[in-house]
């Protein structure tokens, strides 16, 4: 159950496109907004590209990047695939 309240103001075309926005996905102003918001602070969050380390942390990460990478058959057939529109044409 949600028991934090999130409280805004909004111009009424703002709220209209919103609602109207959520009835095209089938879901109440609620959910949208908060679905919305949510995706959108992720992405934030992701694409942060600063982030600070201790000394040992930082030690510890540039171990990690410094590592050999081990073969991933997978991967590597994965990137031998050509995109469709690399593709010569039939």
């Amino acid at each position: 159950m949600r028991d934090a309240s999130i409280n805004l103001r909004a111009l009424p075309e703002q709220r209209d496109l919103i609602d109207h926005a959520a009835y095209l996905l089938g879901k109440n102003r609620s959910d949208f907004m908060l679905e919305a918001a949510c995706e959108r602070a992720q992405a934030i969050v992701l694409d942060q590209v600063f982030f600070s380390l201790d000394a040992e942390r930082f030690s510890q990460f540039t171990a990690l990047l410094d590592t050999p990478q081990v073969a991933n058959p997978g991967l590597e057939r994965l990137m031998a695939i050509k995109a469709p529109w690399n593709k010569s044409g039939t």
